[in-house]
């Protein structure tokens, strides 16, 4: 059955539980698609396809049987190649790991199998997740399935542009300081990043512990309500982790109080601006009330972020010396500080700009003046969003300032990159959750709509999501596909 690639995830579980196709159909369906369209994209790093054809005969043989087969049963989902499969290698789209194969599942992956999902493949990023278009992957940029020629954001640009193109039909990404958000928003899909703490981070090779969270990316409000309920929750192997309520569907919306923050809109795209204030308006239509506020201590978010980011980069890579794991290099006729420099020459451009940071603002005589203050801001915006969310229940503004951009436009200026991170780092500082939704296109080019809420209010994302999901009427399957 042709087009079955193109269908949302709880119609995939419905569809193949009712017998109107098999899992192996569907699946079947959207490999197929798959070489239609990578050689175009390069979405994947690495692809798993025949096992992916092997969990679906499990599938129907367990719909036969009349086995339960799990709230995911048959579901293609793309995992984001810094997020540990057991015997599916997870390079972090870097050479320092170009051939590790880990020899276990993390708690997310585990919770998707247990629950009938089949495992396409692992997803290309930045490389270790730092970067916002893809362009630092060590193998190959990934490209928009909107338009060839520009980024599908980052980092985990090859989840979003695959969910785009029905590569797979859901996916999972890490969110660092909006590497959901960013390809979600270039790549025209939804994508959350949930509240610090609800779901496990074990198994996700660390970037910034204190600010990444694991999180889905799909084509459906309803899809991501599905994907968190599976992956959300306490996890013994993360001590960061805690219970939180299950999230759901409701069709009725309470009346928000909904607050734009003018330093998000400001000095943003003309038509990102536009079609953000023309959405405020669609609010008022599902019974929201929406205002315009300021926050004082904004300006600090994008410095905190990546003083913070880069510290924690560099302790966290500090690991990759080549001896525990690593890539082919003997290590005869070396000294070991002559060893460990050689090893660590094979990291990206952007890689090691970020851990000489890192190392700079922890070094001393350095720590107090940049890291302890940056840690000092944090706290200060954290507080003032806290006080905002005791007014309104959701803030909102583009996910990203700019429209997606031609490949080559902002890499070789590293403050350009950054600053293009500036609406979606302040969810991570926070800890609370934020969503990206589509809402409209500019010169053929997508554009979301971000919204955040208090900690543990993912629920309050949903409902107004959802609401808007069905007032706006736009393209959501790239036409170049």
């Amino acid at each position: 059955m042709s087009g079955l690639h193109n269908l949302l995830a709880h119609e995939v579980v419905e569809g193949i539980k009712e017998g109107l196709f098999t899992a192996e159909e569907y699946v079947s369906s959207v490999i197929k698609t798959i070489e239609d369209v990578e050689s175009k994209l390069n979405s994947f790093i690495t692809l798993d396809t025949e096992r992916a054809l092997s969990s679906a005969k499990l599938i129907d043989r367990k719909i036969k049987e009349n086995e339960d087969i799990g709230y995911l049963g048959g579901v293609a989902v793309g995992i984001k190649d810094n997020i540990s499969t057991k015997d599916i290698r997870t390079t972090c789209a870097s050479k320092m790991l170009e051939d590790y194969v880990p020899s276990y599942d993390a708690t997310v992956i585990r919770n998707l199998k247990q629950n009938g999902a089949i495992i396409l493949g692992k997803l290309n990023l930045d490389e270790f997740g730092m970067g916002s278009t893809t362009e630092y992957s060590r193998y190959h940029p990934t490209h928009n399935p909107w338009n060839l020629d520009y980024v599908p954001g980052g980092s985990s640009g090859g989840c979003g542009a695959a969910v785009a193109a029905g590569e797979c039909t859901v996916s999972l990404g890490s969110d660092t300081g909006g590497s959901i958000r960013c390809p979600a928003s270039f790549c025209s899909v939804v994508g959350l990043k949930p509240t610090y703490g609800r779901v496990s981070r074990y198994g996700l090779i660390s970037y910034a512990n204190s600010l990444e969270q694991i999180g889905p990316i799909c084509r459906s409000v309803k899809d991501i309500v599905l994907l968190m309920n599976i992956i959300s929750g306490k996890d013994n192997s993360d001590n960061t982790s805690m219970s939180s309520s299950p999230i759901t569907i409701n069709n009725e919306l309470n009346k928000f109080d909904i607050a734009i923050v003018k330093e998000l809109i400001n000095g943003g795209d003309h038509g990102v601006k536009g079609t953000i204030y023309s959405t405020s308006d669609k609010f008022k239509e599902i019974g929201c009330t929406c205002d315009e506020i300021s926050i004082k201590n904004l300006h600090y978010a994008l410095p905190s972020y990546y003083t913070l980011a880069s510290a924690e980069a560099s302790s966290n890579l500090a690991r990759y010396d080549n001896i525990r794991y690593g890539f082919d290099l003997p290590i005869e006729e070396y000294k070991w500080d002559t060893y460990f420099s050689n090893v660590r020459k094979n990291f990206g451009e952007e890689v090691k700009r970020r851990i000489l940071i890192g190392s700079y603002v922890l070094s001393s005589g350095y720590y107090s003046k940049y890291y302890l203050k940056a840690r000092s801001l944090r706290s200060l915006l954290k507080l003032e969003l806290l006080n905002l969310f005791k007014k309104y229940d959701l803030l909102i503004g583009p996910t990203m300032p700019i429209l997606p951009f031609k490949f080559g436009e902002k890499i070789d200026d590293p403050i350009k990159m950054y600053l293009i991170d500036i609406n979606t780092v302040i969810a991570n500082l926070a800890g609370i959750p934020a969503i990206s939704l589509p809402v409209g296109f500019s010169n053929g080019l997508p554009i979301g709509l971000q919204m955040m809420a208090a900690p543990f209010e993912e629920q309050k994302l949903i409902d107004v999501s959802y609401a808007l999901e069905n007032t706006i009427n736009i393209q959501r399957r790239p036409s170049l596909i």
